[in-house]
C-alpha cells in the first residue's frame, strides 16, 4: 500500500513521477525493441535457410575422376540411403539472358528432369504463371518472377540464352545463342533466385552445354539438414565411385556466420536501452528517498523495521520494472504479429520501399519469436530492474529517525 502510494503522482512530486514514467517507458520500449529485433533476425535467418536449402541441395556431389555418365544409377543408389529424401542429377551453366526489354542479365541455367523439379517443392508449389506439366517435352524453360519482370517477359514469350561455350570451329569457339519459350514463371520469395535462375529440361541442357549423356553434379536432399555429417559416409558408400561432397554449411558458412555475429551484436547494443532505463529507476528512487525522509522517520518511529523500509522501496522500483517488462513483452508480440502490415504502412506514409527485396533478398519482412530468447530478454530486464532498486532501498533502510529528519 505504501509503495503504491509512493508511485502515484502528487503536485509536489511531479518530477519524481516524470522520472518513474520515463523509466517505465524506457524499459517497455527496450524490451519490445529487443523482442522485435531478435524475432526479425530469427525470421530472416529461418526464411533464408528455408529458401536456400529449398532451391539448393543439402549435399552436392561432383565426380573426382570421370564424368558422371552413370548419374542415373548413382542417384538411384543414393535415393535408397535411409535419411535421404531424393537425389537429383543437375547441369549448371552461366549464360546471358535477353528478353523484350533491357540489355540482358546474367543467369544460372539449371538442367533438371521434370519429375525432379516437381520434388523441389519451393519451386513447384510457387508457380505464378504457366505450368510444369510435360516440362521434359515442352522444350521450354521456367524463369523467376523478377527476371520475367526485368526482361519484360510472360508466358509464351521467348527468352534468348547466350553461352560462351558454344561450337568449336576453325575460327575458334563461337558463342551458342538459342531462344526458348517460357512455359512457367515461379516465385520462391528470394529476389536473388527469382531474378537469376532458369530451369531447363535436363536433356535440352545436355545439348546446350555440350554434355550429352552426362550430368555435372548430383544434389542430395536429406530429411534433417543438421544430420548431414552422419549421412556423408553412407552417401559416399552408395555412390560406389570417387566423389567430392560439399554440404550446405560449407557453401554458406560465411553468410550464416555473419548473420549470427550481427544478431549477437544487436542484442548487446539494444540491451543498453534497458540498462539506461534501469539507471533512471535508480535516479528516481534516490530522489524519492530524499523526498520521503520525513515519512521514513515517522514509519521508523511507529515501529517499522529496516527490512520493512527496504521492502517498500524495493517494491516501488520493482513495480516499474515488472510492469514495464510486461508491457514491453505485450508490445513486442503485437508488433511481431503485425510486422508486415507495419512495414507496408510506413512505406505508404514515407512514399518509399522499406526493406527493399533487391537489397535484403526476401520479399516480406519475417519475424519468428523464439520462446527461449523471449524468456531471456524478460529475465534480463527483471534482473536489471531489481538490481537498480537495491542501492536506493538500502540507503533508505539505513536511515534512523534522527538521520531521516536531518536528511529531510
Amino acid at each position: 500500500m505504501v509503495a503504491w502510494r509512493y508511485l502515484r503522482s502528487r503536485r509536489k512530486e511531479t518530477v519524481i513521477s516524470v522520472i518513474a514514467s520515463i523509466s517505465f517507458l524506457g524499459i517497455m520500449l527496450g524490451v519490445a525493441t529487443l523482442i522485435v529485433v531478435m524475432a526479425v533476425m530469427n525470421g530472416f535467418r529461418a526464411e533464408l535457410l528455408t529458401r536456400i536449402l529449398g532451391v539448393n541441395g543439402h549435399v552436392v556431389i561432383t565426380a573426382v575422376d570421370l564424368p558422371l555418365e552413370d548419374y542415373a544409377a548413382v542417384a538411384g543408389r543414393i535415393n535408397d540411403v535411409p535419411g535421404v529424401k531424393y537425389a537429383i542429377p543437375l547441369i549448371d551453366g552461366q549464360v546471358l539472358a535477353q528478353g523484350n526489354v533491357g540489355s540482358g542479365t546474367g543467369a544460372l541455367v539449371r538442367g533438371i528432369r521434370g519429375e525432379d523439379l516437381a520434388k523441389v517443392s519451393i519451386v513447384s508449389r510457387n508457380i505464378k504463371q504457366g505450368s510444369l506439366a510435360d516440362f521434359d517435352k515442352s522444350d521450354g524453360v521456367a524463369i523467376g518472377s523478377r527476371m520475367a519482370e526485368n526482361l519484360g517477359l510472360g508466358i509464351g514469350d521467348s527468352i534468348t540464352l547466350i553461352s560462351p561455350d558454344g561450337d568449336v570451329t576453325p575460327f575458334g569457339t563461337t558463342p551458342r545463342v538459342k531462344a526458348y519459350p517460357i512455359v512457367a514463371i515461379f516465385e520462391v520469395g528470394m529476389s536473388e533466385y527469382d531474378s537469376s535462375i532458369i530451369y531447363m529440361p535436363f536433356s535440352e541442357a545436355q545439348l546446350y552445354f555440350n554434355m550429352a549423356g552426362k550430368a555435372q553434379a548430383i544434389e542430395v536432399y536429406v530429411d534433417n539438414p543438421d544430420n548431414v555429417d552422419v549421412l556423408k559416409p553412407k552417401i559416399e558408400a552408395a555412390a560406389q565411385r570417387q566423389i567430392y561432397m560439399t554440404d550446405w554449411r560449407q557453401r554458406n558458412h560465411t553468410f550464416f556466420s555473419a548473420l549470427e555475429v550481427e544478431r549477437n551484436v544487436m542484442f548487446m547494443i539494444l540491451t543498453l536501452i534497458v540498462l539506461v532505463a534501469a539507471l533512471n529507476i535508480i535516479s528516481g528512487l534516490v530522489m524519492l528517498v530524499k523526498d520521503k525522509g520525513h515519512d521514513i522517520a515517522i514509519l521508523r518511529t511507529m515501529g517499522a523495521t529496516r527490512g520493512a523500509i527496504l521492502r517498500i522501496f524495493l517494491m516501488t522500483g520493482a513495480a516499474i520494472g515488472v510492469v514495464g517488462t510486461i508491457a514491453g513483452v505485450a508490445l513486442g508480440v503485437v508488433i511481431c504479429m503485425n510486422i508486415e502490415r507495419i512495414r507496408e504502412f510506413f512505406s505508404w506514409i514515407l512514399g518509399t520501399v522499406l526493406f527493399n527485396p533487391e537489397l535484403y533478398f526476401l520479399s516480406q519482412l519475417p519475424a519468428k519469436m523464439d520462446a527461449g530468447e523471449t524468456i531471456s530478454v524478460v529475465a534480463m530486464a527483471l534482473v536489471l530492474s531489481f538490481l537498480a532498486t537495491l542501492f536506493p532501498a538500502w540507503r533508505a533502510a539505513r536511515l534512523d529517525p534522527v538521520e531521516a529528519l536531518r536528511y529531510e
